[in-house]
């Protein structure tokens, strides 16, 4: 397949993130600030709706309709299909926010072909805001998306998940010293949740660096193609997006080398090379 094909086909692609995406957000807007009752997966800080399964299975069949022979790859279905094509998908990044009604969170759907996410889609429904990744670059709504924003620390907004509660009881200490050095290093720090939305916002120039040390493929597939899209840079902690682990995201210019997530980084990365606690 030559360039030009690939390149309408990852276009194509992102059209039908876009329809499966927009195909639940009337759904979730209605069941929004509604308290829907809340099961856990893992834990009590896993929840997860009756919302999250519907909306996926809406998701699954606007894919399957679309793009038959897919492989799907969801956090509610789990994998199924074994086509060269590779959906991955989240019906709801950020469900513990929709659940208790926090206007924070998103549908992610990413395309994938071998190594390469090519298409993108993340929808805010409560806004109606629609972050696309394709070749053609980012964009919200139609509007281009330029990832530009702090270029050091103290002058940076900082979206982070860190510390998970995981984190905070094998880490101890040193892990509450960890997040407080990035609470003093950082202008702005903040825990709003979804990393899909995070990761929109670092490609929107909205926020400067977005950080995640236990986050699932699905839910940064698609937000690490906005943000190189868009100009930022985009860095799977792990080795690949496509694995669950870690990643740093930051607008284009911004002074990695000069700022405390680097000793961060360097710490993440000795530490996985051992084996340790995060």
């Amino acid at each position: 397949m030559d360039q030009r094909r690939d390149q309408s086909t990852a276009t194509e692609l992102s059209a039908v993130a876009a329809e499966a995406a927009r195909a639940v957000g009337d759904r979730l807007r209605g069941a929004f600030r509604s308290r829907p009752a809340v099961e856990t997966k893992s834990d009590f800080h896993d929840p997860v709706t009756e919302h999250d399964r519907a909306a996926e299975e809406i998701i699954r069949e606007v894919i399957d309709r679309r793009v038959p022979g897919s492989t799907v790859i969801g956090e509610e279905g789990g994998s199924t299909g074994s086509g060269e094509i590779r959906w991955y998908v989240d019906p709801i990044d950020g469900t513990a926010n929709f659940a208790a009604g926090l206007p924070f969170f998103c549908v992610s759907i990413a395309a994938a072909v071998g190594d390469e996410v090519v298409a993108g889609v993340v929808y805010d429904p409560v806004r109606d805001e629609e972050f696309r990744a394709d070749p053609g670059g980012a964009r919200c709504n139609g509007t281009r998306l330029r990832s530009a924003g702090a270029t050091r620390d103290r002058e940076g907004v900082l979206l982070t998940s860190y510390p998970t509660p995981r984190e905070v009881t094998e880490g101890g200490e040193e892990t509450l010293r960890r997040f407080g050095r990035m609470l003093e290093a950082f202008a702005s720090t903040r825990r709003p949740g979804s990393t899909a939305l995070k990761l929109a916002y670092v490609a929107g120039g909205w926020a400067d660096v977005a950080y995640g040390s236990r986050v699932s493929p699905w839910d940064m597939a698609a937000g690490s193609l906005l943000v190189r899209r868009a100009g930022g840079v985009f860095i799977p902690l792990d080795g690949s997006v496509f694995e669950a682990g870690g990643y740093l995201a930051h607008v284009g210019g911004f002074d990695l080398a000069g700022s405390v997530m680097s000793e961060l980084l360097l710490h993440d990365r000795q530490v996985r090379d051992v084996g340790g606690p995060g």
